[in-house]
Formats: structure tokens, sequence, C-alpha cells
């Protein structure tokens, strides 16, 4: 199978396969006389691991530990399991921070008349002449 037909079958595209290709996360495809890449099955089934692993926004090392992971068949689940709570942790963090930033551009916006004045809190505060910090209103 070519790249296209990789990418349209994992639903990874193929500037991403090779670049996963290029920092090692895939092995390099084979080639053919022809010099275009050929995926196996087996390349198929890493690419659509990987997406999957990305759709639930694990990084690229989280990726590479849980691609040792799958491939080791000894591995132990509670491994598996430990690295997935680390990441619903990060997770966690992202959305609290989140819901700051909200918070805070809700309040912002909230201050501000929206009219056809220039004068405008959210600029104002990003600007830093508000004497507001951006962080208060968590």
């Amino acid at each position: 199978m070519q790249i296209g037909e990789a990418a349209k079958a994992t639903g990874v595209s193929a500037k991403m396969i090779r670049h996963y290709e290029f920092i090692g996360l895939v092995p390099a495809a084979d080639r053919r006389d022809s010099n275009y890449r050929d995926y196996s099955h087996h390349d198929l089934h890493r690419l659509g691991f990987i997406r999957r692993a990305r759709d639930l926004g694990f990084s690229i090392a989280e990726i590479r530990d849980l691609l040792k992971l799958w491939g080791d068949q000894s591995r132990s689940s509670k491994d598996v399991k430990a690295l997935a709570l680390v990441h619903v942790a990060e997770l966690e963090k992202k959305i609290r921070l989140l819901d700051e930033m909200r918070a805070t551009l809700t309040h912002l916006a909230d201050a501000c008349d929206g009219d056809h004045r220039p004068d405008c809190p959210i600029i104002e505060s990003l600007a830093g002449r508000d004497g507001l910090k951006l962080s208060q209103h968590h």
C-alpha cells in the first residue's frame, strides 16, 4: 500500500506519516523498485494505534512508551494504567487552566461595552494598562 492509501486507511495524513518515520515513531516503510513507500498491514495497525493515542492527547514521548508496552507481551497492565493515569492528571490540569482562561476572558468580555468607542477592557488588559492581572479573575 502506498502512502496515500495508508493515510486514507488510517486517518493519518501522509505528511504526519513521513514525520513519524523521520522521528522514528514508525519504522521507515519498505521501498518498491519505483522508490515508492510500501506499507504493510502491520504498518497500518501501528499508524492506527498512534492516531488513536494522539486523539486521546498523548504526547509523542508517551506514545513511544505505549508502543513499547504494546510490543512487550510480558508487560504488566499496571504499567499501562499508570501511564494512562499520569496522562489523565495532565488533562485535568489543562482543563483547570482552560476553565481559568475562560473565566478571565468572560470577565473581560463582560466589562467591554462592545460599542463604537475605542475603549476596550480586553485590549487594555492584554496591554497591561488596566492595573489588572489577567489571572486575577479565576
